[in-house]
């Protein structure tokens, strides 16, 4: 079995085979700890699916959440336990790559491979946005992709009470995505996603988050920018003995852009394709399409929706969105005590209906 990538989709798919007893080779190009571009929120849904606890890399958790519209009018959303866990990219992937290893994976780090031939039964895909696998595999053809631009800026030149255990989130002016403020152990994290079309303007764009708040974009540190990998209905991402997870698969929402929820369902959904087939209760990979498609798509249709509406009904999205009814279904999603908005019922439907009207195609 071989895995190409050592971040979370790959490491945790590679953790959850060799648990199960297959042998594994992982291979990533990078050596770790590697700083990874990620606002670095890990939702409770997401350490709910996660097979290793992430409690050691922890650097916040948020109970907070503030939504801001066009960087003036806010409401503060507060849960009755954290929603959002918040660590680093450069900790959280060393930390699961390390649980790998302990678990029986063998890991190559600083290493790159021919996955057309390489000596193992199974291929799996788990480098990325930027990664080549799906392309040398024939895989992920048709994926689109957002771009998303970040950087830190350290407790004293921005106020830690302002922060603590909060994520701000700036909505209805960035065309395709929205600005963020995440509180983390040392630093801020400020942050802007976006369509791929305004990645001439995301630095303007970063700019004006960092204003609203007070910063001096030139106060930032570690900038760095990423595209964020979207997958359509119909996209390849398994074949007779290979498959994609995580951000190679696309599997990134369309509307938060949060990805760690994905790569870990992904990552669980892989294994279990990967053990059938070597089992013989499976001919091929091709059954995980569907079960991703089955685990996913109606939380994704339902963010493209949202994701429509924001961008062409703007101030009528934040009247919904600001509202505690909307609230309470938003609250159960991050905890995962819903996998889709339309799981909910009674009362709380009646925002998820208007915002649904309002996302429609026209």
């Amino acid at each position: 079995m071989l895995v190409v990538g050592g971040g979370p989709a790959g490491s945790t798919t590679a953790y959850r085979l060799a648990d199960a007893g297959a042998s594994v080779l992982l291979v990533d190009k990078a050596t770790f700890p590697r700083d990874k571009p990620c606002g670095g929120g890990l939702t409770m849904r997401a350490v709910r699916q996660c097979p290793v606890d992430p409690s050691p890399v922890v650097e916040e958790e948020v109970d907070t959440v503030e939504l801001r519209f066009r960087y003036h009018h806010a409401v503060e959303r507060h849960a009755a336990r954290p929603v959002i866990r918040m660590t680093q990219r450069r900790r959280l992937d060393a930390f699961l790559l390390d649980a790998a290893r302990e678990r029986g994976v063998e890991v190559r780090e600083g290493t790159t491979i021919d996955v057309t031939h390489a000596p193992a039964d199974v291929v799996i895909g788990a480098d990325g946005a930027n990664g080549t696998t799906a392309r040398t595999l024939g895989l992920g053809a048709g994926i689109v992709h957002g771009v998303a631009y970040e950087g830190n800026v350290p407790y004293g030149a921005v106020s830690h009470d302002r922060y603590r255990a909060r994520a701000v989130i700036e909505l209805a002016d960035i065309p395709g995505g929205y600005g963020w403020v995440f509180a983390k152990g040392d630093h801020v994290n400020v942050g802007v996603g976006a369509w791929q079309s305004e990645g001439p303007r995301i630095r303007e764009h970063l700019a004006r988050v960092c204003r609203a708040h007070g910063l001096d974009p030139g106060q930032l540190e570690s900038l760095r920018g990423h595209r964020l990998p979207l997958r359509r209905p119909g996209v390849r991402i398994a074949g007779e003995r290979a498959l994609l997870v995580g951000d190679a698969a696309g599997l990134i929402d369309p509307v938060s852009g949060d990805g760690m929820y994905e790569c870990f369902v992904s990552s669980r959904l892989a294994a279990a394709a990967t053990l059938d087939l070597l089992a013989g209760r499976a001919q091929t990979l091709e059954p995980y399409e569907a079960a991703v498609d089955g685990a996913l798509m109606p939380l994704h249709n339902a963010s493209w929706k949202l994701k429509r509406a924001l961008d062409r009904w703007p101030r009528a999205s934040w009247r919904i969105a600001r509202t505690q009814l909307l609230w309470k279904t938003v609250e159960r999603l991050l905890h995962g005590e819903l996998s889709a908005p339309g799981e909910q019922t009674g009362v709380a439907r009646i925002p998820l209906r208007a915002l649904e009207v309002l996302g429609r195609r026209t």
